[in-house]
């Protein structure tokens, strides 16, 4: 016993030991990597509601906190601050939407910039200094958009774009490496993004410039019209993980516990009920997966491939699942209540969600018996029209027509 206590003692040691140095190391990254002699800009081209980090690659050593700044285009004179100037701001991305304001979905953590679901309207240059107005480092960043994005069903023989080729540029696709396989245990589907740039004899042959980047001259600046984001969809199959037998001290816990008494049902994954009128529309999010991770989803023991429910698949569809991971169901209706499963990365089950159908059968019923209501009504109000109708029809009859009781 005296000796697993002291094996444990030691190797927390050396758990601090090399935190220790892992934070000294990231000290001396500053140390070793001198800013250069003028402002550099990187180029980077990222698809909409992607989450993407700026590091502060170079600043003097002295400097203990950056701040960073937003310009549409070079030249322009307004500039946004996007941190406070003491370098400190830390957003939750829980709590970030769609469509929220642009200082909300900035975040700064250890010298570096990150852009929480960034849109189209970020698209710009963004520069690394000091409050006082000293620049160590830029960026060249455009954002293109996903709703005009191409999709190619490799499996399906489908191909990607061709270059698209002028006398003055050339307009190409960069691919991103393939994700993982969003399902293990059975077929999956890996995707592959892929964003547009420009070559042309007017911008440096050493670097790639985005379609959309404020870097190329004037003439080349909408060259995105031109040329849509792509992303490839493809098949795979990969193993899941075997699961890690527990520990000697767990099973023993475990054993205990057994002994006790069994406990109640208890999922495998987490579990969130969900109630939902019908006729509404209905968006779920896989938690923790952005748009560049490899998400799938099923419902039941059905599973919903992009091959089938991507949007823009078919002309119109009723429940897709969008470029950013999202599940939609347009005009919930009763037969969508079940349970829907989120995986991420194909390692195991995220999430799953379950809509309870005693609402939506309680509005049911409330309408049938509205509408019932409502004819019965009608054929009520129907009826009592065609009688005092009649009635007044025999008032008007001449007295001639009318029987006469004669007095005996």
């Amino acid at each position: 016993m005296e000796m697993r206590l002291l094996g444990a003692a030691l190797l927390l040691c050396l758990v601090d030991v090399l935190h220790a140095f892992a934070v000294e190391e990231k000290g001396n990254v500053f140390k070793r990597r001198a800013c250069p002699a003028f402002l550099m800009f990187e180029n980077a081209a990222y698809l909409a509601d992607m989450t993407f980090e700026l590091p502060c690659k170079c600043k003097p050593e002295e400097v203990s906190s950056v701040t960073w700044y937003f310009q549409k285009s070079m030249g322009r004179r307004k500039t946004r601050v996007l941190t406070d100037f003491s370098g400190t701001v830390i957003v939750d991305s829980g709590h970030i939407r769609v469509g929220s304001d642009m200082l909300k979905r900035f975040s700064i953590r250890m010298f570096s910039l990150i852009v929480f679901r960034a849109q189209v309207t970020d698209s710009g240059h963004y520069l690394c200094g000091t409050k006082s107005g000293d620049l160590f480092y830029g960026y060249d960043v455009d954002v293109q958009p996903s709703r005009r994005i191409t999709v190619a069903f490799l499996d399906q023989g489908q191909h990607i774009q061709e270059d698209y080729i002028e006398n003055q540029f050339r307009l190409f696709t960069t691919f991103w490496d393939w994700t993982r396989c969003d399902r293990c245990g059975v077929r999956g589907e890996q995707r592959r993004i892929g964003l547009c740039y420009v070559q042309s004899t007017q911008l440096h042959p050493r670097y790639r410039t985005p379609c959309g980047s404020r870097a190329a001259p004037p003439a080349l600046q909408h060259l995105n019209n031109l040329r849509r984001p792509e992303v490839a969809i493809r098949s795979c199959v990969t193993p899941c993980p075997k699961k890690k037998l527990p520990q000697e001290g767990m099973q023993a816990i475990a054993n205990v516990i057994f002994k006790l008494g069994k406990k109640p049902w208890l999922p495998h994954v987490p579990v969130q009920f969900h109630r939902h009128p019908i006729g509404r529309h209905l968006t779920i999010v896989c938690p923790g997966a952005r748009p560049e991770h490899a998400v799938a989803w099923d419902k039941d023991s059905v599973q919903l491939y992009r091959s089938h429910y991507l949007v823009g698949v078919k002309k119109s569809m009723r429940v897709f699942i969008d470029h950013g991971n999202h599940l939609h169901i347009q005009r919930v209706q009763v037969s969508d209540g079940g349970t829907y499963f989120c995986w991420r990365a194909g390692e195991s089950f995220r999430l799953t969600v379950i809509y309870e159908r005693r609402r939506s059968r309680t509005i049911y019923a409330t309408k049938i018996i509205g509408t019932s209501y409502g004819v019965l009504s009608v054929i009520f109000i129907i009826i009592h029209v065609c009688h005092c109708c009649w009635r007044s029809s025999l008032t008007r009859l001449p007295s001639s027509s009318r029987q006469k009781v004669l007095p005996l």
